[in-house]
């Protein structure tokens, strides 16, 4: 991908008079590109082994060892309900600073490739479609423009949502929040 905003050459040229330009790390996910805020990043690593929890929803892959923090690692294509692809040469880990019931949590994310930084005008930024998309609408935060395409940008609050992903885990398990209450009682 080139620039976001095609025809200008600085940022002020591009947002004009009330238009703010936000910053988007761009990356890919099968044949699809998608973004986070840039505010969100903490950093971008190396795909590297995992160490497996136990009884974890299938989309957690695993934790990494982050200086010192165990950081959870979310396998993106597996959260939207598709086969996660192998890691290959380009694969990372973006670790994104999460709200987590009202507490900020890093978590990293795996993605195929990532591209790079874009500038997109907040008047190039549009609603999510309500249908014909492979992923939940709740999931987007909107759909960025960028040279004559589209660029998902992700709501990652949604996405990475703990109790979600958690109620995910329950339910792949068979058991329900009732049942482990019950269990833990």
């Amino acid at each position: 991908m080139k620039a976001a905003t095609a025809n200008a050459k600085s940022p002020a040229a591009a947002s004009g008079p009330g238009q703010a330009l936000q910053q988007y790390l761009t990356f890919v996910l099968g044949e699809e590109v998608y973004a986070i805020g840039i505010l969100q990043i903490k950093e971008i690593i190396e795909f590297t082994s995992l160490t497996a929890v136990p009884l974890m929803p299938a989309c957690i892959r695993g934790v990494i060892n982050l200086r010192g923090a165990v950081v959870p690692v979310l396998d993106l294509s597996a959260r939207f309900g598709r086969k996660a692809a192998g890691p290959t040469r380009r694969t990372c880990i973006v670790i994104v600073e999460a709200e987590q019931e009202g507490r900020r949590q890093d978590i990293g994310v795996i993605v195929d490739a990532v591209n790079e930084v874009l500038e997109i005008a907040s008047a190039e930024i549009e609603p999510a479609p309500q249908f014909g998309i492979r992923m939940r609408p709740d999931f987007i935060r909107g759909m960025g423009k960028v040279a004559g395409r589209f660029v998902i940008i992700l709501d990652t609050d949604r996405v990475l949502s703990a109790g979600e992903i958690s109620a995910i885990g329950v339910a792949g398990e068979g058991r329900t929040p009732a049942t482990i209450d019950r269990e833990a009682a």
